[in-house]
């Protein structure tokens, strides 16, 4: 799936959560309907299939109860996409990324096995740590191999773990810093990998990676540390178009100062191989900026495909960050300070990110509201998923005229869902009982499920009455 991913470091982060984030786009003249479901615990084991591959994993018991976003509709199976477990570990699988033939050719995809339709489904209900997330999924990657190049972000309250798969059987992964934002495209991202670090503090891997690297003659460095991106990543002339450009407005925006970004002088550019994989920002990062990066059509560039200045020809040349094809961004963000139960909240978004409104919901629940988990086939105003599907197709077709609808929508929602967050932390903070704490959670998701409904419904109203009046057929008696 063609996705951009966003990790952020507790010490990076406004209040010391680790945050991590993914746009799940769907593929080309493709749109995929996605819900948000509660998995229950599981004690007995059971065998998993994959749809696709129909490959078969067997997997122990006790597996514990999650969060998911799967596809609306059966199929092409669950794809998971996102979620968050009982033990507050978070994952999202896959940022679709790149190689180069000489890894594929030492190491071939291999078809059959794993990949991101089975990924979360596999690790999640077994991790009790983001590392041991890496772990576990590593261990079935080097047992069963995987049939595409995908990256996979594990989280938990104090680490970020960035992993992505080499050839069918191999893996690297780099611990996030505490202070650090990753940015990742549809690319191989990580640009430094320690092979030496064997007792795996920050970076691990796949056991015989180094002898891997060395028998395929892998290692392109001339001198200076290992780079894995030029070992194992693509170069590719449709990266320039595609993928670096979003790592460049993504790391424009976090470090606006620190160095030249536009015109002849630049320091970086949209189609430039070397943009950093990881970078301490100028100021901490805000769940706000987050999806205002994650929604990006390259404001305040050339590249604007909304623009109304600057050459023409330049509007759209680059893919955009926001692009009509998400189908789900989820914003993971795991708190300090609350109780264990009330740590956890993801922030939901559907559809085009340019046009919709992320709402909060705390994770640690039997069940999620109706208009979150109902989504079905058919377009309807009772689903966030459709509502969300119609206020982008309709706002984007009358940009200018719907733009401040959008805005105040987006303001609206992201303030009331701070303020209703702010008055059940707050209550839930004071609460000793779990049985309690929990009744607040779901109250407080319900509440949430219904503000954002009303504001969705009322900007609906908004964008259609806009886009009605700019119809090719309107005519009124005072035109004659």
């Amino acid at each position: 799936m063609p996705c951009t991913t966003i990790l952020v470091g507790k010490s990076a982060s406004y209040d010391g959560s680790t945050i991590i984030a993914r746009n799940d786009d769907a593929g080309s003249f493709h749109y995929t309907a996605k819900k948000v479901q509660c998995i229950p615990a599981r004690k007995e084991p059971t065998v998993y299939k994959s749809v696709l591959s129909q490959v078969e994993i067997p997997l122990p018991g006790n597996a514990m109860a999650h969060t998911a976003a799967p596809n609306a509709l059966e199929g092409e199976g669950i794809w998971a996409a996102t979620g968050v477990n009982e033990r507050n570990v978070s994952m999202t699988a896959t940022e679709t990324i790149t190689s180069n033939p000489r890894v594929l050719g030492a190491d071939p995809l291999a078809k059959g096995r794993i990949g991101e339709e089975d990924i979360v489904m596999l690790v999640l209900p077994y991790a009790h740590s983001a590392r041991e997330g890496v772990t576990l999924l590593g261990s079935l990657l080097e047992t069963y191999g995987t049939y595409e190049m995908n990256g996979i972000a594990f989280q938990d309250e104090n680490e970020i773990w960035f992993l992505e798969t080499i050839g069918g059987h191999h893996w690297m992964a780099r611990r996030v810093p505490d202070d650090g934002v990753v940015v990742m495209p549809n690319q191989l991202g990580i640009d430094r990998l320690d092979l030496d670090d064997t007792e795996g503090k920050e970076n691990l891997f796949s056991k015989d990676l180094p002898e891997f690297i060395q028998k395929h003659h892998l290692d392109l460095t001339m001198e200076g540390p290992f780079d894995p991106r030029a070992a194992f990543g693509s170069h590719e002339d449709s990266d320039h178009a595609y993928n670096t450009p979003r790592a460049w407005f993504m790391l424009r925006y976090l470090l606006p100062h620190s160095f030249v970004w536009d015109g002849a002088e630049a320091d970086y550019r949209p189609t430039d191989d070397d943009l950093p994989w990881c970078v301490r920002p100028e100021r901490k990062v805000t769940v706000e900026d987050v999806k205002y990066l994650l929604s990006s059509h390259y404001q305040g560039t050339p590249y604007d495909p909304y623009a109304t200045y600057g050459d023409s020809k330049m509007r759209g040349a680059y893919r955009s960050i926001g692009i009509n094809r998400t189908d789900l961004l989820s914003i993971n963000q795991l708190r300090p300070g609350m109780y264990p139960d009330c740590a956890a909240v993801q922030w939901i978004s559907f559809a085009s990110n340019a046009f919709n409104v992320s709402l909060p919901i705390y994770s640690r629940v039997p069940e999620v509201p109706e208009y979150l988990s109902n989504t079905g086939k058919h377009a309807t105003t009772d689903s966030f998923y459709w509502v969300s599907r119609m206020i982008a197709a309709l706002a984007d077709a009358s940009y200018k005229t719907c733009l401040a609808h959008i805005e105040r929508y987006q303001l609206h929602a992201a303030s009331k869902a701070h303020e209703i967050l702010n008055r059940y932390d707050a209550r839930m903070l004071s609460q000793p009982e779990e049985e309690k704490r929990l009744a607040l959670r779901l109250e407080a998701n319900r509440e949430l499920a219904d503000m954002i409904r009303e504001l969705s419904q009322d900007t609906l109203d908004k964008v259609l009455y806009e886009r009605s009046n700019g119809m090719k057929n309107a005519y009124a008696r005072a035109d004659a």
